[in-house]
C-alpha cells in the first residue's frame, strides 16, 4: 500500500486519540503505519533530502493541521491527545476529515489567517495532498533536473580535449590526487585508450586510469574491452569509464575476468556529480528552512 498523503491521516489520527489520554507522537507514528498495512520500506523511505522519512513528515503535517483546528493539544513535547472539541467533532463526523471540512471550522479558519495568501493560479498548481516540505523538495528535483539537462548539453558541445580537463577536474573535487598538479589529462592520439590519469589518494599509493568519451551513441560492451586492454598495457588495475550518453545493457554486466575494476559513470550520472561538487556551476541562491527550537521553551 502507498504511503498515505497528509490529508488521509487526519482522520486516522484523531481516532487514535479517542480514548482521552495523551499519546507519545512515536507511537501514532507507528499504529498509523500499521493501520495503513506500510512495508518496512515505505516506513524508511525518505523525501530527496534525505534528512527526514516521509511517514514522520506527513504525520507531522497532519498534526499540525488539527491543532490549528484545536481538535488536538499538545500536553509536553512530543506528545498530543485529543481536546474537547476534537472528541466532539468525532461524535459528529465519522466518515470524512481533510482541509476542505478543516476550513468550515471557526477555530481553523481564525488561525489560518496568518498564512501567507497565495494568488489563486498558484493555489491551483499546488497539489494539496503534499505538505510544504515535499512541494518544495520536488520544485528543487525540478529545478536540478532541469540543470542536468543543460550541462549535459553544454558539455557535448565543448572540445574533447576540455571534456578530459573537465573529468580531471570533477575527480580532484570529489577527492583523489589531492590536486590538479597530481592529475593530468593526456589527450593525445595513440594514447592507448587513456585519457588522464590521476593519483587514488593524496600520498599517490596508486593510481587510476580515466576514459573521457564525450558521445552522443551509446557505449558498448568492445569500447570497455578496449579500455581494459589498455589498462593492462599500462599495468594498472583500476580505470573510470565516463561518457556524456550512456551505457549498453552489455556493458553494465561487464566483468573483466582479471582484477582489473572498471566504474563506468554515464551523462545523468556525470551532471549530477558536477552539480554535486561544483564544477561548473555556482550558487543562484539559498534558502534556511527553520523549524521552531522545544529547548528554548523549556522552563526550569
Amino acid at each position: 500500500m502507498a504511503i498515505p498523503d497528509f490529508q488521509s491521516l487526519m482522520l486516522p489520527l484523531l481516532r487514535c486519540l479517542k480514548d482521552g489520554k495523551e499519546h507519545a507522537m512515536s507511537e501514532l507514528r507507528n499504529e498509523l503505519s500499521n493501520q495503513f498495512d506500510l512495508t518496512q520500506e515505505e516506513r524508511n523511505a525518505k523525501l530527496p533530502s534525505g534528512v527526514s522519512k516521509v511517514i514522520d513528515n506527513r504525520v507531522a503535517w497532519a498534526k499540525a493541521h488539527l491543532k490549528m483546528a484545536q481538535l488536538i493539544e499538545s500536553t509536553r513535547r512530543g506528545y498530543t491527545k485529543l481536546s474537547p472539541s476534537g472528541l466532539k467533532f468525532l461524535n459528529n463526523h465519522s466518515t470524512e476529515l481533510n482541509l476542505r471540512v478543516l476550513k468550515t471550522i471557526p477555530e481553523y479558519i481564525e488561525a489560518s489567517k496568518g498564512w501567507t495568501v497565495k494568488k489563486e493560479e498558484e493555489k491551483k498548481r499546488e497539489p494539496e495532498d503534499q505538505t510544504p516540505e515535499e512541494i518544495l523538495e520536488s520544485s528543487y528535483q525540478n529545478i536540478r533536473g532541469t540543470l542536468a539537462q543543460e550541462m549535459l548539453t553544454k558539455v557535448k558541445s565543448c572540445s574533447p580535449q576540455f571534456f578530459e580537463q573537465l573529468v580531471i577536474d570533477l575527480l580532484v573535487k570529489m577527492g583523489y590526487g589531492g590536486t590538479l598538479r597530481d592529475a593530468r589529462a593526456i589527450g593525445k592520439s595513440g594514447d592507448g585508450g587513456i585519457d588522464g590519469i590521476i593519483k587514488e589518494d593524496k600520498l599517490g599509493l596508486d593510481v587510476i586510469y580515466v576514459q573521457a568519451k564525450r558521445w552522443e551513441n551509446v557505449v558498448g560492451r568492445p569500447e570497455l574491452q578496449k579500455f581494459v586492454g589498455a589498462l593492462a598495457g599500462q599495468g594498472a588495475k583500476k580505470g573510470i569509464f565516463i561518457t556524456t550518453s550512456d551505457f549498453t545493457s552489455d556493458a553494465l554486466n561487464y566483468q573483466p575476468k582479471n582484477e582489473t575494476k572498471i566504474v563506468l559513470i554515464d551523462g545523468e550520472q556525470l551532471a549530477e556529480y558536477m552539480m554535486d561538487y561544483d564544477v561548473g556551476v555556482s550558487k543562484d541562491r539559498s534558502y534556511d528552512i527553520k523549524k521552531i527550537d522545544y529547548d528554548y521553551f523549556e522552563e526550569e
